[in-house]
């Protein structure tokens, strides 16, 4: 890696650039992406999911999140790359950094169509009182990626009104008549999500994320879809041109196309936006810069996708349950490793009708690797699992009739009183969180100290946000509904709470070289009375797995907490006993069981 590197600066040399940012962006600001945007690790040879990447002439730092301080500290190795932990004391803002390294009169480059326009503008502001040169226009790592692979193309498929609730013809008038209301003559979307959603289409570009690689330009009433033709078919051709959408080819034409428009206003999401498309609109244009209408009417499932959820959560509960009863069945007698158990749950997912893909890479992770909240096992970095201690799941599928997350705590067989006042506290946590009723309007940052107050009673802690967002057969990952315990503008998750909002539920509680845990849930957010105070709201639990009671503690448990826990495993015995075989069906009766003190 250290060549590729040298061969990076050597080209910055050529085009006189001082200072060379790389993110791993793509051209939509997705939060996941294909193998042919990893510029980050063709240099540097990380491959997490998160990081930026800041060349000078003799230096280079890449900054990362908590998740990756291990994985990166190893990876970097003698690279000559330095790693900058992210939130450290120690290290500088890479806003910071970059107007340090930059020279006065200097150079500082990056390709912008791989970084969003608020960030790329923040830094070049920044760098305005040393009369630098801003060099946006050229992606130097692409000149020296020998065999850089190409985008993936996988061909659409449209996804039936019966499914999706609502045909794509309203849902583009809907969204017309929200740019009417903004006074928005045009509208430019780059969220492949929304995108989507928008059109009812789905395919398969980026893994576990059913999307395609493309923009939306709406002027008037002209509606361009800008994706390349190996994703299209004969049915995809005709769906659009029935649902009034012309279709362009080259991908690359949005950039002139939004150049040389001639409207008063076009409505965009400037955070969500690439720089070089922003820096296209004439200088005439006013921008409405506002969350896209789209983000939020796909947020709020309507009653077909919050139905098919719930069969979506059919399949994938029996999918996981059947898990779970193989796994305690054949810890100790099996061997077993996490890459080894991780490929037996997706056989069992598999095999459930409409299955499509998992949601995101699964968390296989055993003992201490389970403290790190994002680890994932690999066929070269596999971990035996013994039968003592916990293991933990956390995966989801792709079901036509959506997409679901869910995470499981299990003991493998013994396990310390530590480990199992963490395992309870978690069950409690995501159990309260669970039954809360609350006036539509409340946002997460309200909801969020139910699911802590049994942690924090105890100086205790969990460094992520307990549930966010999730799409409907699209990103595991969705704005803009979330609960945390405060608010983070970057992630734009406080969209107050309204029926058919569906999200997650997952406190847990990490212990460095010992032990992690979490127990996920998907909750629908549904009406619940109208009295004279307001609408009043609550969860509906989706998820239908048993949680492992054996484990559990029951001194720290309140009353209500085992009438809670005893209640959710009547409702996963109930719905779930038709799918299970006669073994099955006996053990499940048991784990379902009430449990008592």
């Amino acid at each position: 890696m250290r060549l590729q590197l040298e061969n990076l600066r050597a080209k910055m040399a050529e085009y006189g650039i001082d200072v060379y940012l790389i993110t791993m962006d793509d051209d939509h600001q997705s939060e996941y992406v294909g193998a042919y945007y990893r510029e980050i690790a063709e240099i540097s040879g990380f491959t997490g999911s998160a990081g930026k990447l800041v060349v000078t002439k003799d230096e280079a730092g890449l900054w990362t999140d908590g998740r990756y301080f291990v994985q990166a500290a190893s990876q970097l190795k003698d690279t000559g790359i330095e790693l900058m932990k992210m939130g450290e004391p120690e290290t500088p803002e890479i806003v910071d950094f970059i107007y340090d390294k930059t020279p006065e009169g200097g150079c500082f480059g990056f390709n912008g169509k791989c970084i969003g326009y608020v960030e790329a503008k923040e830094i070049c502001d920044r760098l305005e009182d040393k009369n630098v040169k801003i060099a946006s226009k050229r992606d130097v790592v692409d000149e020296i990626w020998a065999d850089r692979p190409a985008p993936d193309y996988t061909k659409m498929y449209i996804l039936e009104e019966k499914y999706a609730g609502k045909s794509a013809i309203e849902k583009l008038a809907e969204l017309k008549a929200q740019m009417n209301k903004l006074k928005a003559e045009a509208h430019v979307i780059t969220m492949l999500d929304d995108i989507a959603w928008l059109l009812n289409i789905r395919a398969s570009d980026i893994p576990n994320n059913p999307v395609f690689l493309s923009f939306l330009l709406i002027n008037g009433e002209d509606v361009c879809l800008y994706t390349d033709k190996a994703h299209l078919n004969e049915e995809v051709e005709a769906y659009l041109h029935s649902i009034n959408v012309r279709v362009n080819t080259n991908t690359e034409d949005i950039y002139a196309d939004v150049s040389s428009l001639r409207v008063k206003s076009i409505l965009l999401e400037e955070d969500k936006t690439n720089y070089a498309l922003v820096n296209a609109i004439p200088e005439s244009t006013y921008i409405i810069n506002k969350m896209l209408p789209s983000t939020i009417a796909k947020a709020v499932k309507n009653q077909t996708e919050m139905e098919n959820l719930r069969k979506a959560h059919l399949k994938d509960g029996a999918a996981v349950t059947k898990f779970m009863f193989w796994f305690k069945q054949n810890i100790g007698k099996l061997p077993m490793t996490e890459w080894s158990v991780l490929l037996k749950l997706h056989e069992f997912r598999s095999s459930m009708e409409g299955f499509l893909d998992e949601s995101f890479s699964t968390i296989s992770a055993y003992g201490s690797n389970a403290a790190m909240c994002h680890y994932s096992p690999s066929p070269e970095h596999d971990t035996v699992i013994e039968p003592k201690g916990l293991y933990l799941v956390d995966s989801g599928g792709q079901y036509y009739e959506g997409t679901t997350d869910i995470t499981r705590t299990w003991a493998c067989g013994e396990i310390t009183e530590e480990e199992s006042t963490s395992l309870t506290l978690s069950v409690i946590a995501n159990l309260r969180l669970a039954a809360a009723k609350f006036l539509k309007g409340t946002n997460g940052v309200a909801l969020d100290y139910i699911a802590r107050e049994p942690f924090w009673t105890r100086g205790l802690n969990y460094n992520h946000g307990t549930g966010h967002g999730v799409g409907y057969l699209l990103n595991v990952h969705e704005r803009p509904v979330g609960i945390r315990y405060r608010l983070v503008p970057e992630r734009q998750d406080s969209y107050p709470m309204e029926e058919g909002l569906y999200l997650s539920d997952e406190p847990g509680l990490y212990i460095e070289g010992s032990h992690g845990v979490r127990t996920e849930n998907m909750l629908l957010c549904v009406n619940d009375y109208l009295n004279e105070y307001g609408q009043f709201c609550k969860f509906e639990t989706c998820t239908l797995c048993p949680i492992d009671k054996a484990a559990l503690n029951t001194d720290l448990m309140e009353d209500r907490d085992i009438e809670l826990l005893n209640a959710y495993h009547e409702n996963v015995y109930n719905k779930l006993k038709d799918f299970m075989n006669e073994e099955e069906r006996q053990w499940l009766m048991e784990v379902c069981s009430p449990l008592t003190r």
